[in-house]
């Protein structure tokens, strides 16, 4: 078999098992989000993928070659999420949103900070200072393509989901900065040398870059739309613009010993965002889009569910370790959200429930612990602590995002349809 036909029948089984699987979520009462991350675990290296036979799973090495599927659907789901930020809503709940944001990370950092570096004093030899500073800007993360896919599959409408969006996403511009000044602290820990360039300046430029660009895009985005009349080439417009704004989110510049990067989920962000507010069809395209990038999104959590390395848990430290992580990172997010809500006087529900739904970990946090290898042993630390919870956090978050959404009532079991039955029901009529 050719790595050509292997590459696709591994990747259609995926999709398929992770189809499969979530039939049996529904009846569990499970989302589908948690289904698929299953699903990815059964045909990983670690259980089908270890038997060797082409197409049956998923091997280490074709997980790497998946890297474009991941990078595509992240940007589609942070160009989702700018959607979020229209005027007319940001002028309902902009101030809410943002101090809930900035406040609940900043708290969640402070709690796995204390927990974890009080960790270091009793296990020293397991886990380093600098490596305990580094999960705890980690923990500011959550995962926007799990909590999307929950508030998108159960038709979520409320007062929680409102404020979840755009908290989601300013978490993770938060989450950037401060991971990128505890790296540099973390660094300077480990080294004795202190570089203000990388502390302070490469993480704000990051941001004010990545929404520059995002800007520009989202400009250009509505500019082009115009040019185009049919659902369908429109369509092919809004997949264009998310590409190329994930394709230039990936260039690296060095200028004057100043590191100068992207993100591809602030940048999509800002894209959606900008596209949203100027154009007057975008509610349209936007749900065009959706429909679109489905099987893409199910191969990403598949994918994703794939790459959670089952090897941790034979180290007991790490064990330990992330134990210690996923307690106070969600005391931090509860607590962390439930004190800025009561800050900005919001409604009850949000007070209750916002916390719980901010629990679920992937990509961001993933992609900060692989920054973090740059730190030598320690690094390695820090990327296996990560694997542990965002293993826990991924199968565990989307059902707690679930309960949580419900006792709010933000989601109605009953409101929901089948496409199929509808589609019947017409037909008969007819």
């Amino acid at each position: 078999m050719t790595q050509t036909a292997s590459i696709f029948l591994s990747l259609s089984i995926a999709l398929l098992s992770g189809l499969l699987l979530s039939r049996l979520a529904k009846k569990a009462k499970l989302p589908a989000v948690t289904a698929y991350l299953i699903s990815g675990v059964l045909i990983g290296p670690f259980v089908l993928g270890a038997i060797g036979i082409p197409g049956i799973g998923i091997t280490a090495e074709q997980i790497e070659s998946f890297g474009l599927i991941s990078d595509l659907a992240l940007g589609f789901i942070a160009f989702a999420m700018g959607n979020e930020f229209r005027l007319a809503q940001l002028k309902k709940i902009g101030k809410q949103a943002t101090v809930i944001g900035v406040v609940q990370a900043l708290f969640t950092t402070v709690i796995v900070d204390v927990a974890l570096i009080g960790l270091h004093f009793l296990m020293p030899d397991k886990l380093s200072l600098s490596a305990a500073i580094v999960l705890a800007s980690v923990a500011t993360a959550t995962a926007p393509a799990a909590t999307l896919m929950v508030v998108k599959q159960y038709k979520a409408k409320g007062p929680v989901t409102d404020v979840l969006l755009p908290v989601v996403a300013l978490d993770d511009a938060v989450g950037l900065v401060v991971f990128a000044i505890s790296f540099g602290v973390a660094k300077s820990v480990s080294t004795g040398a202190v570089d203000v360039l990388s502390v302070i300046l490469e993480p704000l430029l990051e941001v004010v870059l990545s929404l520059g660009l995002g800007f520009i895009m989202g400009l250009l985005f509505t500019l082009c739309e115009k040019y185009f009349h049919s659902r369908s080439k429109r369509m092919a417009v809004s997949v264009t613009f998310v590409m190329m704004t994930v394709a230039i989110s990936s260039l690296r510049f060095d200028v004057g010993g100043i590191h100068i990067g992207f993100s591809s989920l602030l940048a999509c962000m800002m894209l959606g965002t900008v596209f949203c507010n100027m154009c007057e069809v975008s509610e349209e395209l936007m749900e065009r889009a959706d429909r679109w990038t489905t099987p893409i999104l199910i191969l990403f959590f598949v994918i994703s569910g794939a790459e959670l390395e089952l090897s941790v848990f034979a180290d007991w430290a790490v064990v330990v370790a992330g134990i210690v992580y996923i307690l106070s990172r969600s005391v931090g997010k509860y607590y962390g959200a439930n004190i800025s809500a009561k800050m900005t006087n919001s409604d009850p529900s949000i007070v209750k429930y916002l916390g719980i739904t901010l629990l679920p970990q992937a990509g961001v946090a993933l992609g900060m612990a692989i920054k973090a290898m740059e730190l030598g042993p320690d690094g390695a630390i820090v990327r296996n602590i990560t694997l542990f919870a965002v293993l826990i956090y991924e199968i565990v978050g989307p059902f707690l995002t679930k309960i949580a959404l419900t006792k709010a009532g933000d989601i109605k079991e009953e409101g929901r349809t089948n496409a199929r039955e509808e589609h019947l029901a017409k037909k008969a009529q007819a």
